[in-house]
Order: C-alpha cells, then structure tokens, then sequence
C-alpha cells in the first residue's frame, strides 16, 4: 500500500525524479455528510514530466481558475478536460462545463492538445448521452479548432500520444 499525500491548492509533490504532481484549483461542491458540504477542496492536477507537462481538470464547472492555471503551470502538452453532465445549468453550471467552456479551458491553459472526458458512461444530467459530442464539435469550429486540437476518445479505443514539451 503506497502512502498518501495531501496537498492544498497549488502545492507539490515531487512523486518520484521525473515526475511532479501540482495540485490546482477546481470548481466544485464536496460533501460525505449533510452537515459537512463545502468544507473541503475540489482540485485537477497538473503533472510535470521530462516528457511535458499534462493536465487533469478533474470534476469542474468553468472558472477563472483555469487562467490562472495556464499562467503558472502552463503551457501543457496534453489537457484531459470534462464536456458532459451541464444541464440543466440552473443547477450544473458551478459544478460541470459545458463543451464551449470546455474549448475556453483548453485556451486558457494553453494545452497544445485536450482529450474530452466525462461524458457518455451513463445519464447523469440532462443533456443525455450525445448531446456533448455534438455541442463540443460546434464549439470546435466556432473557436477554429481542429479535431485533433481537441479529440474525442471513441468507445474501447486505445488512445497513444506522444508527449513533446512545450
């Protein structure tokens, strides 16, 4: 069993030589009891590597954090960046983004390349299974993005990169 490590926003750990790990700030609620919402940090991390620097967004509505994310950290190689579960936004918006602010993250950290995540494993918001991949590609060409700036991974696909430090 390997040890755990704790860490506040914008702390590191040099996780072994070639790796760091940065925890950055995300926008979410946290909860385990009724009586303790809100009382701990939401974060994605940011990951330094000899081979470049990726990011993992982890669960977030969009922010100005991400700004500043990609100001301090940035640019990355590889953004991994939610697109699904935001409607209705009443109710998602400080807790998921949607496939346009998904495409604003992407800019904001300067990411070279971002993988969609968080969407189509099951129905847990109302914009349904579809809805995100289709939104996302209208957001794609509305920013001018290519397919492979901002990809999708098809279902059972095994996605290789290569890593080039930016």
């Amino acid at each position: 069993m390997g040890s755990v490590v704790e860490l506040d926003w914008w702390q590191a750990h040099q996780a072994r030589s070639e790796l760091e790990v940065v925890c950055t700030p995300a926008q979410h609620f946290a909860a385990r009891w009724p009586w303790d919402r809100c009382q701990t940090l939401w974060c994605g991390f940011a990951l330094k590597t000899a081979a470049g620097r990726i990011y993992f967004t982890g669960d977030s509505g969009y922010c100005g954090c991400f700004q500043e994310i990609g100001s301090r950290l940035g640019p990355f190689a590889l953004a991994l960046i939610p697109i699904g579960s935001y409607e209705p936004r009443w109710f998602m918006e400080a807790v998921h983004c949607t496939p346009a602010e998904a495409v604003r993250i992407h800019r904001d950290l300067r990411a070279r390349q971002s993988l969609a995540m968080h969407f189509g494993c099951f129905p847990l918001a109302d914009d349904g299974l579809d809805q995100p991949l289709n939104d996302l590609l209208l957001a794609r060409l509305a920013a001018n993005l290519a397919k492979t700036d901002f990809a999708v991974p098809e279902i059972g696909r095994t996605m290789l990169y290569r890593l080039v430090s930016v």
